[in-house]
């Protein structure tokens, strides 16, 4: 209890000096920035010292947010060098994740030699992927069209403008449903396409299933084997995961500065407003009605979600997040099959934030859409979202082609541009955190939810 206390103490001062010096920048109130800089590192300090006795990997990285914040702050120049900390971290982390998927659905697949459960199991998570992200896509309509967020902002058409990648409008239904079948298995692995190593990975899984037992239980041991592996790969990584995830927060607050969020403050507090909203009235309610056990599914998720929202990767998170799913009491072959499945076609976060943007955009263009108009949008958006879960600013690529595609301008998806980092780390962490539901669920669903095992298994988090 006196651990906790100093912890509260410790976020208590540094949110109460980070609230004075906001008020001083703004001549509110009159203090010395000596004393703001000094109070806001005696609270880092106190939380270090707790750090130091608690001895846990996801105190740790909630102390490295914190830290990595406030040298942004006050070393702008040091903070955007340390980047490259957290790239290494994120390379690392995706040389596991096609080998992790691989290794994993095969395991489940074969290993079980249920085909009709696999199929079963994939149309109730398709099923669920859809009602939510169809909640999130209204949530994020509704939010940008209550709140006009972008009406009375004016930005100037640029000459200069260009697309982040060639034209995501000019994708096809057909282009996105070829892109989903892999042609070469190790250029999908080398250009990190999720989707395409999970569809290989089920018919490679299928394949083997069918094969006599001799045949297929020496393969099957040696992918075995290459899963745990990369469970214990993934446990050596992490250890490197409260660095990164400093290097990250102090890289996004150096580089971007705390001046950002003025002009567009409305669009920033509509967006975690309406995630709010989204958690408490979507995924709440779905986690009472599966019966989840919320105290221990906070624990297991609050790790993945933390990195996630600091590195603004769901890729720097998914081998935690798989661990941690496992460990609560969903069955290795649901989490392997749900989890990165859902990140191509459970975008809760990214998808709410699509169809806000789009509002946005309109709002700021002076664009009068129908509501027909708008539900054409918003499905388009839906749509052109799946599988773009590895590709950096993937979102906002997609806005930039759909907007387009509509008539409307793309300025305004460049003036987002200024505050996307911010907007995507929790679009990032809300996607996570969706996937993490996500394997409870279908593992209810499918009557496979062990929760003894999830009360033996919630033991202290992975000491540094």
């Amino acid at each position: 209890m006196p651990m906790r206390r100093l912890s509260a103490v410790g976020i208590v001062v540094w949110i109460a000096a980070v609230v004075l010096a906001l008020l001083s920048s703004y001549d509110i109130l009159s203090l010395s920035p000596t004393v703001l800089t000094a109070s806001r590192w005696l609270a880092v300090a106190i939380l270090i010292a707790y750090g130091i006795v608690r001895r846990s990997l996801t105190t740790w990285v909630v102390i490295a947010i914190v830290v990595g914040a406030e040298v942004g702050h006050d070393f702008p120049a040091v903070a955007t060098g340390l980047r490259v900390i957290s790239q290494i971290f994120l390379r690392l982390i995706r040389a596991i994740i096609a080998p992790l998927i691989f290794s994993t659905l095969v395991v489940g697949i074969a290993g079980h030699s249920n085909l009709r459960q696999v199929g079963r199991m994939g149309v109730k998570a398709l099923v669920y992927f859809e009602i939510v992200t169809t909640f999130a896509l209204l949530i994020g309509w509704g939010a940008g069209t209550i709140m006009k967020t972008g009406v009375g902002v004016t930005v100037q058409a640029s000459t200069e403008a260009q697309p982040l990648q060639p034209p995501a409008a000019e994708r096809t239904w057909q282009t996105i449903l070829l892109d989903i079948f892999p042609e070469n298995i190790a250029r999908a692995v080398a250009d990190n396409q999720v989707l395409q190593v999970v569809v290989f990975a089920v018919i490679f899984g299928s394949a083997l299933a069918m094969l006599p037992e001799t045949r297929r239980r020496p393969l099957l041991a040696v992918i075995e084997s290459l899963a745990e592996t990369m469970f214990a790969f993934t446990n050596i990584v992490m250890y490197l995961a409260p660095l990164a995830v400093g290097a990250a927060m102090a890289y996004t607050v150096g580089h971007l500065g705390l001046g950002v969020l003025v002009a567009l403050f409305k669009l920033l507090a509509t967006f975690y407003v309406a995630v709010a909203l989204f958690i408490g009235f979507v995924l709440l309610p779905v986690a009472l009605m599966a019966r989840v056990p919320l105290r221990r599914f906070i624990g297991a998720v609050a790790q993945p979600v933390s990195i996630a929202f600091a590195t603004a990767s769901s890729e720097a998170a998914l081998p935690r997040a798989m661990e941690s799913m496992e460990r609560i009491g969903v069955p290795r072959e649901i989490v392997a099959f749900v989890m990165p499945t859902g990140y191509s076609f459970n975008l809760d976060g990214s998808t709410l934030y699509l169809s806000l943007g789009a509002m946005f955009v309109a709002q700021v263009a002076g664009v009068h859409m129908s509501v027909g108009q708008q539900l054409v949008l918003l499905l388009t958006l839906m749509l052109t979202s799946k599988g773009v879960a590895g590709v950096p600013r993937g979102a906002l690529v997609i806005l930039l082609g759909t907007v387009g595609s509509f008539g409307l301008p793309v300025e305004p998806v460049f003036m987002i541009l200024g505050i996307d980092q911010l907007m995507d780390m929790l679009r990032t962490a809300v996607n996570v955190l969706g996937n993490c539901l996500a394997t409870v669920v279908v593992a209810r669903w499918e009557g496979q939810f062990d929760a003894a095992i999830g009360r033996v298994a919630s033991a202290p988090a992975t000491p540094v």
